[in-house]
């Protein structure tokens, strides 16, 4: 649904993106990650036409997000919550947002029961609001065209752990019922209780894309014998790198058919075999945006 090629933008000397491509499919929520500065935010100003790629191409649905004939209705977008005419009712904007889209005006309250704005919070003007509570609005906007894909920067920003738990629902939600969710936020632990796929950016350049199983479990095979040495030579044998632990395992960078096989074939009992633990999303996060390491799809599969 959404597809990103090639995608660059230069000020200037500087690159802020360089050569980004990356997709996201129908029913799954993908989560874009980076450090400040990495090029997040002006990846995704480029694919909802805010900003002119230097090159490449981003498009929703088959086309340049500019050429949607009513892209309200086909995406939503939150960017930026505090950019809501503060003088206007949260029931107000959204009323004015459902007519310029031709949506009827029952869709109104709602969204705002969707995003719990019902009763007297929706009566209350923007300037009023908490960021949690413009997020909320937020959200019910770009909901409200009852879209096919949402494309979404830090939403989670000034919501409460209850509130995170909610919008955490209502994405998983969206994509399970078809629609492609693009989803950009500092909060990991978040990103990795909902994300089905991974696309981290760092230096303007992605640094590692695929399914979060493949990424956050692409930590090799433990594998454990009485006979240590001889489960060593037989790794070695079958040009099977690995390291030793502190407690005598031997960490392996391959798949457990393989260390079975050359286990099997050096004569060498196992008592233990299985996936190497992961530390999960922020060590995956902290290895590749510092480090540079690249880190794609076949690489991790």
């Amino acid at each position: 649904m959404i597809h990103v090629e090639n995608l660059t933008k230069r000020y200037g000397a500087h690159v802020a993106v360089d050569d980004v491509s990356f997709s996201c499919e129908a029913g799954t929520v993908t989560g874009f990650l980076g450090p400040n500065g990495a090029g997040k935010s002006t990846t995704m100003r480029m694919l909802c036409g805010l900003a002119p790629p230097t090159s490449g191409r981003a498009t929703v649905l088959g086309v340049p997000y500019r050429e949607l004939p009513n892209p309200g209705r086909e995406v939503g977008v939150l960017l930026d919550a505090s950019a809501q005419h503060a003088g206007r009712t949260g029931q107000e904007v959204l009323t004015l947002a459902a007519k310029t889209l031709g949506m009827p005006s029952s869709r109104v309250p709602e969204m705002l029961n969707t995003v719990g704005l019902e009763g007297p919070a929706g009566r209350r003007r923007v300037g009023d609001y908490s960021l949690g509570m413009r997020q909320r609005l937020g959200l019910a906007h770009a909901l409200l065209g009852d879209p096919r894909v949402i494309v979404l920067d830090e939403p989670a920003n000034g919501l409460d752990p209850e509130g995170i738990f909610w919008m955490r629902g209502v994405l998983r939600d969206f994509a399970d019922r078809g629609g492609a969710v693009l989803l950009s936020s500092h909060l990991l632990h978040e990103v990795e209780a909902v994300a089905d796929r991974l696309v981290v950016i760092a230096g303007g350049k992605i640094v590692a894309d695929g399914t979060k199983d493949e990424l956050l479990n692409a930590g090799g095979v433990l594998v454990r014998s009485s006979d240590r040495t001889g489960l060593r030579r037989a790794l070695a044998l079958a040009d099977l790198p690995s390291t030793t632990t502190t407690d005598g395992a031997q960490l392996v960078d391959g798949d457990a058919e393989a260390v079975g096989r050359a286990a099997l074939a050096a004569g060498v009992v196992l008592t233990e075999l299985r996936p190497a633990e992961t530390a999960g999303l922020e060590q995956l996060f902290l290895s590749l945006t510092s480090g540079g390491t690249t880190t794609t799809q076949e690489q991790a599969a």
